[in-house]
């Protein structure tokens, strides 16, 4: 994916760091070393406190997925941020218990973590009290320090975790509640409602008392809650409607062995920018974007053969698919365009303005799906 560093599998899940994750590190030694005139001691404190922290945000995580993958759901990979980490579940759970459970297993990590930390604490004589002089000043990179800081962490995460707001994991637990008495959509919508509040709320708060960091969360918070509104509005317009109901069928395709310019040629006369690359049996075997275009004729002539400058690793889809998780592996993919294929034949392409086509009419008149279907079999009859 690009973007992040591929780290290791843990219990079967991929990890990832995003590149801008170095940063966090830089920022953790500046903060702990020469902004509070810790020096290089401070510095190497920063650093390894943070690494910790963020050991134990892949544990969090590792709460949600391992839950997840009890309910049959799996999950993509764990995404490490600046801002923290990401589970990416191939899909959200439709029962509201399931959910609830997914999303509150991840601050109970981080409870039973610090009440271990808590036990061994005290069992090396560490108290509370070293835990509050951690958070008041540090003086000097001690063990007594990383324990204060480890042990508080993770006591933050939890209660922060639990806010009533997306993205964090309060908000699906308040979803999954409100979805118990309501529909599942409006369920959403007032957690997503509840949400956008916080973080208003958080952003004057930081305002007003000059916290940047607390500026940076509301930020985080109000866009993580219009993007989970946003993405379950297109679910529930979508729902039940396949890739047959949308994609364009009449598409031109081009030969692996034809010039690019037959390409461009193609874009000039049809205003159609990514094209099915198929071989002499009609087979797709690649797919030729309008970016790919651009790319080659800065590296090639016109005449240089499609089949050179093709993407040959691409998405599909049958005309069964469901709709909506289609659209969701375009965007992940950050492809605007897929092939539609059946039995190995070529049918069309589904092309994100086909998407957007379907999505107006589907939220004007709910009953086209129905009228497309039908339209469908009656030429398929014919």
């Amino acid at each position: 994916m690009g973007g992040s560093i591929y780290l290791f599998r843990i219990a079967g899940i991929e990890l990832r760091m995003h590149i801008t994750f170095p940063l966090i590190l830089i920022w953790a030694a500046l903060s702990f070393g020469w902004l509070r005139g810790q020096g290089l001691e401070g510095a190497l404190f920063g650093v390894v406190v943070t690494v910790l922290l963020f050991v134990i945000v892949v544990l969090h995580e590792l709460g949600h997925a391992l839950t997840a993958r009890r309910f049959g759901v799996p999950t993509k990979q764990i995404m490490l941020l600046p801002i923290g980490g990401v589970a990416q579940l191939q899909r959200m759970p439709e029962r509201p218990l399931a959910e609830l459970l997914i999303a509150i297993a991840g601050p109970l990590v981080n409870f039973v973590l610090a009440g271990i930390l808590y036990l061994a604490g005290v069992s090396a004589g560490i108290g509370l009290q070293d835990a509050a002089r951690a958070l008041l000043g540090l003086r000097g990179f001690t063990a007594e320090a990383v324990f204060g800081y480890v042990f508080m962490a993770n006591l933050f995460l939890g209660v922060f975790n639990l806010l009533p707001a997306f993205p964090m994991d309060g908000g699906r637990v308040l979803r999954a509640l409100l979805a118990t008495v309501m529909p599942y959509t409006r369920a959403t919508q007032i957690a997503v409602f509840i949400g956008q509040g916080m973080a208003w709320l958080f952003g004057l708060w930081g305002f007003l008392g000059g916290g940047f960091f607390l500026i940076l969360i509301a930020i985080f918070i109000f866009i993580g809650a219009s993007q989970e509104g946003q993405l379950v509005q297109v679910r529930s317009v979508l729902q039940d409607v396949r890739v047959g109901h949308a994609f364009s069928r009449q598409v031109q395709a081009v030969r692996v062995d034809e010039p690019l310019q037959r390409a461009i040629d193609l874009t000039l006369a049809s205003f159609q920018a990514d094209f099915p690359v198929i071989d002499a049996t009609s087979r797709v075997v690649g797919l030729l974007t309008a970016g790919d275009v651009v790319r080659a004729l800065t590296e090639h002539s016109r005449e240089v053969p499609i089949g050179r400058v093709m993407r040959t690793e691409f998405l599909t889809a049958t005309p069964d698919d469901d709709l909506f998780e289609v659209h969701q592996r375009m965007i992940e993919a950050n492809q605007d365009a897929i092939p539609v294929v059946q039995g190995g034949a070529f049918l069309g392409m589904l092309t994100l303005r086909d998407l957007n086509e379907i999505y107006r009419l589907l939220q004007i008149n709910p009953e086209i799906v129905q009228q497309r279907r039908a339209r469908i079999a009656e030429a398929l009859r014919g």
